[in-house]
């Protein structure tokens, strides 16, 4: 990530150094996964659509400990392994939104609230800006190199309300509850980075 562009990563630090995490990160470009990989401060494990699991990449992914999950049904397989992960203290990385998008946070799937709830592990909210600003000249897909990525962690909260209740009502009240966190993280993010109100 640092040969081929210029991130500039703030608040790194707000990440807990031990336990488990839950990493939700906003998701406008292909980028956003390995770049919040490449430089977060602790090994990251992203649950990563089962489709980019072919030939070498999937082996690739694999090996550094990637999660595997189909979106088309409920994955027991994943969802085992996600929480797995988490009570072994690990760092788990989720794209809120289920897809690329415009990366604001605007659509969130419950699938966070679940993990959240369920492990009570905190949410750190990531922003990365600036990987859909342009296309590259030499590959379209990708931004152009050497230009600047922002990756901004914020700061770690709990999604439950403390009662330990995963009832539906319990899930939906703590998507909202991360809907407003996450969205709150992303202005903050814009003003530190002087980046527009759009993503674009």
């Amino acid at each position: 990530m640092y040969g081929l562009w210029k991130p500039r990563v703030l608040g790194a630090w707000k990440v807990p150094a031990t336990g488990p995490v839950i990493l939700a990160v906003n998701h406008s470009h292909n980028i956003d996964g390995p770049m919040v990989m490449g430089v977060a401060p602790r090994p990251a494990h992203f649950l990563i659509k089962k489709e980019a699991f072919v030939g070498p990449l999937g082996a690739f992914l694999t090996g550094i400990g990637q999660l595997k999950v189909d979106r088309a049904a409920a994955d027991r397989a994943a969802i085992t392994q996600a929480l797995d992960l988490l009570a072994a203290g690990g760092v788990l990385g989720i794209f809120p939104e289920g897809t690329r998008g415009e990366g604001d946070f605007a659509s969130l799937r419950a699938g966070l609230a679940y993990f959240a709830v369920r492990s009570g592990a905190p949410v750190v909210p990531v922003a990365v800006m600036g990987s859909s600003d342009r296309p590259g000249r030499l590959i379209k897909a990708l931004p152009p190199v050497r230009s600047r990525v922002d990756v901004v962690f914020g700061d770690p909260f709990d999604a439950g309300d403390g009662s330990g209740l995963r009832t539906r009502r319990a899930l939906d009240e703590a998507t909202e509850r991360i809907q407003k966190q996450l969205t709150g993280h992303l202005e903050n993010a814009r003003r530190l980075t002087g980046r527009s109100a759009t993503l674009e």
